[in-house]
């Protein structure tokens, strides 16, 4: 048995295969600040809130935490920011650890084979991916795991395009970066995260409005849709602002790459656009109308957004899971090709 596993800075999920169907947990990547009392302490284990008691305060964590932060008007704690660990919260390691221990379980056996996404190094920061890449890669370890890390672009790649022969343009619209990763029959030829997300529309949104930012969060979690109807001056109208702002920032930053990288002519790239923030209806068609006017040295064969975009990169990291383990058999059988079945939370 192996496993997948998706460490982003908005949601933590796992994936793994059932039968013939593959079964994902997920949990908020985020936690609340409560003041502790015996009362308090008895009704959230009484209601099974996820949370832990440190001297005279109480964590909420996962997803309870935004409920109990728009309830008491705080804000949420991030373990993660801009898609690694928050040098600036104390407690993200041990916070981080709880959400993936009650996501990804114990290890079936000792040493079971875990692929955990990891971003690329942005190229409009300064930011470096190592620290939170190798942090992870002990926590998994200590927990019993064999743990690998891969590019979460190329996660998106094995997800999504199995029968395109892993070749294409996959792209992954986390809330702290967005991952990009261009793909030839499996090999990388591209890869680099882009340090906006759906958090820099979330605290945009919120500067432009006054609204709070996990109020701003809740609205965009709620049925939000990229159509542009939208009453200038509320909360969704900001949305739809600096979501088109965000897509062209993303469009121009991968034409430059491209033209850098010195991509071979002539490709026909199908393109991949999957992760939380690419959720609202109106994402997809308003990323192929804009990547249209892009100048790319290959033709576009069209722009394609799973059904359930939040699970791809568990998805492929299973794939990638999965595909070791069956190399390293004795039977030598190989796994699926990637996971078809219906996603359970």
């Amino acid at each position: 048995m192996a496993k997948g596993l998706d460490v982003g800075t908005m949601n933590i999920l796992s994936a793994r295969q059932d039968g013939t169907e593959t079964v994902f947990v997920q949990q908020r990547n985020s936690f609340v600040e409560i003041e502790y009392s015996d009362m308090a302490e008895q009704m959230l284990s009484r209601s099974e809130v996820l949370h832990i008691r440190k001297d005279d305060k109480v964590y909420v964590v996962g997803d309870d935490a935004l409920n109990f932060a728009n309830i008491f008007s705080e804000e949420t704690r991030r373990p993660m920011q801009q898609g690694i660990l928050s040098s600036e919260e104390s407690s993200a390691i041990p916070m981080i650890k709880l959400i993936t221990e009650q996501v990804v379980g114990e290890p079936s056996r000792p040493n079971e084979r875990l692929y955990y996404s990891s971003p690329a190094d942005p190229i409009d920061s300064e930011v470096s991916t190592l620290y939170h890449e190798k942090t992870l890669e002990s926590m998994l370890g200590d927990m019993g795991y064999d743990p690998e890390p891969i590019n979460e672009g190329m996660s998106v790649i094995y997800s999504e395009l199995a029968d395109r022969n892993f070749t294409g343009l996959g792209i992954s619209f986390g809330a702290g970066m967005t991952n990009v990763c261009l793909a030839y029959y499996a090999v990388p030829v591209m890869k680099f995260s882009i340090a906006r997300g759906g958090d820099w529309v979330d605290e945009q949104t919120a500067q432009a409005t006054g609204t709070p930012v996990d109020k701003v969060t809740s609205v965009k979690e709620d049925d939000f849709e990229l159509d542009f109807r939208t009453d200038v001056g509320g909360v969704e109208g900001a949305l739809a602002i600096y979501y088109e702002n965000l897509l062209d920032y993303v469009i121009e930053n991968i034409t430059r790459e491209v033209d850098e990288e010195d991509i071979e002519e002539g490709l026909d790239v199908p393109v991949v656009v999957t992760g939380g923030t690419s959720s609202p209806d109106g994402f997809e068609d308003l990323f192929a109308d804009h990547l249209e006017d892009a100048r790319m040295p290959f033709s576009i064969s069209g722009v394609h957004s799973p059904e359930e975009p939040m699970y791809s990169v568990a998805s492929g990291a299973l794939v990638a899971a999965r595909s070791e383990e069956g190399e390293t058999t004795e039977e030598g059988a190989e796994p699926d090709s990637g996971p078809q079945a219906e996603a359970e939370q």
